[in-house]
């Protein structure tokens, strides 16, 4: 990552009540390090569920409260779909690439 503030975290395989609680704290951790903008690469995730969300929805109310973000890299079909049935599409931001997603950031820390 080019800035200190930001993570990329690579998520690969099901996001579900058995993963769900690792990567919560995966996420704590990068932020307890300081850094306030979480890129989430969900590429590799064929099935989420609703603890995958809880978590996306937690990190989003979590980085809102330091003033960072949240972005989603390149949701797998199945996953973007469950984004946007259930509205999260709405509030967290996907994106193609990560240099999408830190395109975005960057303008967001840019504006007054």
């Amino acid at each position: 990552m080019p800035r200190e503030d930001v993570a990329l975290v690579t998520v690969k395989g099901f996001l579900d009540v058995d993963t769900a609680t690792e990567l919560h704290h995966h996420l704590a951790n990068q932020m307890h390090h300081g850094r306030q903008h979480l890129l989430l690469d969900l590429s590799e995730v064929p099935f989420m569920d609703s603890s995958g969300i809880n978590i996306i929805l937690n990190a989003y109310k979590e980085t809102r409260q330091v003033g960072g973000s949240i972005g989603l890299i390149d949701p797998a079909p199945a996953v973007q779909r469950i984004l946007d049935l259930t509205g999260v599409s709405l509030t967290v931001p996907s994106y193609k690439t990560v240099q999408d997603a830190l395109d975005d950031t960057g303008d967001a820390l840019s504006r007054p």
